[in-house]
């Protein structure tokens, strides 16, 4: 009985999206890990308690993300959920470049028919506008099984290359140990970029709901048979909190048109090499004396 109730309920469901001028609305809650980055922050005998804990709550407010996704049959476009800032509490540039290396930045646009997406970012002042193909995740299907916001889900699992632009993707370390032969300079300062990797892929988990039979999900993931619902990769966690379809104030679903042209590789490349350039800057100013303490924070 409850498999006939739930068939039933998946075939009124591809009616409705089916119908003409059909758009839904989803609400992501976005949400990383930085338990391991607490544990592991450069030592800096000059950081009172109190800027420790406002370092913190900085870190915190950059890793928590609400995101809205818009779509419709065959494009959505997914963005951050805009709020404002507290005076004074805008972190100052550098807090700010890494805000937008968070997973937002700009208006993510995903055309599944296409199977191409194109994203503003802004970066050092500049504006880029990203043109590419969606990543062909190769999706293993699972039979396991689970309630999301009153949908049943399924769960699936697929194996990505993590990009080099998005700081949650980025590790700690492994030197928790100093060299062989060689004491630890505990005088010695560094950077939070200079303690910190990235590995090459990453698995990722994701729960789809078959009740809502289009092709979407939060960000770049696509390709079930069901809108995503939640996206896990161990450390970030996207979820969703709320559905609503056939809405009634419709959204604009097209691409964003302002910026330089790119591609993904070409826009990764030039972000690296900017890092790269402050990373060796901040390394010259503590060889002159300067404090090279990484990225200014207000």
């Amino acid at each position: 009985m409850k498999k006939l109730v739930f068939t039933f309920a998946v075939v009124i469901a591809a009616m409705q999206i089916h119908a003409q001028e059909f758009q839904g609305m989803a609400v992501y809650e976005s949400k990383t890990s930085t338990s391991d980055f607490k544990n592991r922050m450069p030592g800096n005998r000059d950081i009172t308690p109190e800027m420790q804990k406002n370092m913190e709550e900085r870190m915190k407010k950059m890793f928590e993300k609400t995101f809205i996704l818009n779509f419709d049959k065959s494009a959505s476009i997914y963005k951050e959920e805009e709020k404002l800032d507290t005076p004074g509490q805008d972190g100052g540039g550098g807090m700010r470049m890494m805000g937008s290396m968070m997973g937002g930045g700009g208006t993510f646009y995903k055309n599944v028919k296409s199977e191409s997406y194109t994203v503003d970012k802004e970066f050092m002042g500049k504006e880029f506008l990203i043109k590419d193909s969606l990543p062909d995740l190769k999706w293993k299907l699972e039979s396991e099984t689970r309630i999301i916001g009153g949908y049943n889900c399924f769960k699936a699992t697929a194996v990505r290359a993590v990009s080099k632009t998005d700081f949650r993707n980025f590790r700690p370390k492994n030197e928790d140990k100093p060299e062989e032969g060689k004491p630890e300079d505990k005088d010695k300062k560094t950077s939070l970029m200079s303690n910190l990797e990235i590995p090459k892929e990453a698995t990722v988990t994701a729960w789809y709901t078959p009740e809502i039979p289009v092709n979407q999900g939060p960000e770049n993931y696509w390709g079930l048979p069901g809108l995503i619902l939640e996206v896990n990769d161990g450390r970030t966690t996207i979820l969703c909190s709320k559905v609503v379809l056939n809405v009634k104030d419709k959204a604009q679903i097209k691409e964003v048109a302002k910026g330089k042209v790119v591609s993904q590789k070409e826009y990764d490349d030039i972000v690296v090499k900017k890092m790269e350039e402050m990373r060796e800057m901040r390394e010259r100013n503590r060889g002159n004396g300067g404090n090279g303490g990484g990225m200014p924070m207000r």
